[in-house]
């Protein structure tokens, strides 16, 4: 059995879905299954890179595709991005894939299961859609469509038909499962695996031992921090009304750490209004991610209402591990303010609530026991619930039990065929 990832970005990438992707990636290798990664040679942090186009890395083949480079700051660039990498993806499946491989293709360029579909099917492998974002929903939802809706309905229609194909579909969460089934994606094809962080690589660092938190001169405060991409999904309003609200506390500390579409009107919104108590870090190197999540005493987590049945934020793991509370800006129903209810390992906010959202943090960090309380239920819930380790595990069973599914006699057979 051999497993074929697609994803536009693999190790040594730090975006997300390198992250998750480079991670199962590695596990199963070290576990002796053959695994072989296909690319673009580019870095979501710095598109003008060129990777190199072929190598072995821990175990892991990896094919870097040449596509163009016009990067994430202009639409119609990236679209091109994203076709070049389609059609790419297209001519080396077609030509490499061998009959009985599972090719799990994520979803980023969007819609690449489209491209990866009949190449997949025409060389006798079996296609599974690990679904990150789902597109077009985030899309429209974001407005993006708005001058041509029927191009969303197409995109829409266009990938049912392809999950309706695929041997399998893989969600993080049962919003985004039960949206698709009511779409019509078979039920028994859509199955739910959870997203992970690594307990290893993310540990807990104690405050007075954080080079990072020191360097940065947060000994004596109180550290509210936003670490990851700053989307279009996610909202930052809130978070500045209220840090207003706190700029004259000089106890209290906003860390925002990362980049993305939404960093630079933050960062204008900030100056604009002179506040000297947010302050902008670059993403830390992966060997630092550990001491760069641990210096905030609360890390914010967003998501716009609208989009909780397309997005999980994958930072939210992240958190968990760090064993820092979540303050999460969103849905109070939506899928990570239910899990913090359940486990008490943060709090949540509504968006359009500054004063509210202003009143919670300086109650926290009134309360410093209370925060370390919500941050060791964190770190508890990551390793019963959201550990590598057990999602390993979870997918190996499951790449294991396609395989002896597809040896067995039609009749036989756990999962039904792909409908014709």
């Amino acid at each position: 059995m051999r497993v074929i990832f697609v994803n536009r970005y693999f190790h040594p990438d730090q975006s997300a879905t390198s992250r998750m992707v480079s991670a199962l990636a590695f596990g199963l290798a070290r576990h002796g299954t053959e695994v072989a990664v296909v690319a673009s040679r580019s870095r979501h942090d710095d598109p003008q890179s060129a990777l190199s186009g072929k190598e072995t890395h821990a175990g892991v083949g990896i094919v870097r595709l040449a596509t163009s480079r016009f990067g994430r700051h202009a639409l119609p660039g990236r679209a091109v991005d994203y076709l070049s990498f389609h059609v790419m993806a297209f001519i080396w499946l077609l030509r490499h894939v061998r009959r009985g491989d599972m090719v799990v293709v994520c979803t980023d360029p969007p819609l690449i299961s489209l491209a990866c579909g009949l190449p997949v099917r025409l060389r006798g492998g079996h296609m599974i859609n690990w679904i990150m974002d789902l597109f077009p929903e985030t899309a429209v939802e974001l407005g993006l469509f708005r001058r041509a809706p029927f191009l969303g309905r197409l995109a829409a229609h266009l990938r049912d038909r392809s999950i309706a194909r695929s041997r399998l579909s893989i969600c993080p969460t049962e919003r985004m499962a039960d949206f698709l089934r009511q779409r019509g994606a078979p039920a028994d094809r859509v199955k739910v695996l959870h997203h992970w962080s690594d307990a290893a690589e993310i540990r807990p660092v104690a405050k007075d031992r954080n080079s990072l938190r020191a360097a940065w001169g947060y000994q004596e405060k109180f550290v509210v921090g936003y670490s990851g991409n700053f989307g279009r999904a996610h909202e930052f309003a809130t978070l500045i009304d209220a840090a207003t609200s706190l700029k004259d506390r000089t106890d209290i500390a906003f860390l925002m750490v990362g980049g993305g579409y939404k960093l630079a009107p933050v960062m204008t919104a900030v100056r604009e209004r002179g506040l000297t108590n947010i302050t902008f870090k670059p993403l830390q190197p992966a060997e630092r991610i550990a001491e760069s999540l641990g210096v905030p005493d609360l890390h914010v987590v967003s998501l716009l209402p609208h989009l909780e049945h397309c997005i999980i934020p994958s930072k939210f793991y992240g958190v968990l591990a760090a064993g820092r509370p979540t303050l999460f800006i969103g849905d109070p129903k939506g899928s990570v303010a239910a899990v913090i209810d359940a486990h008490g390992c943060g709090v949540t906010a509504t968006i359009g609530e500054p004063e509210r959202l202003a009143g919670t943090i300086a109650s926290l960090a009134a309360a410093p026991e209370r925060v370390a309380a919500m941050g060791a239920k964190a770190r508890a819930l990551l390793e019963t619930d959201y550990a590598y380790d057990r999602a390993l595990v979870s997918w190996r069973t499951l790449f294991h039990a396609l395989a002896e599914d597809d040896a067995l006699p039609a009749r036989s057979r756990i999962l039904e065929e792909e409908p014709s």
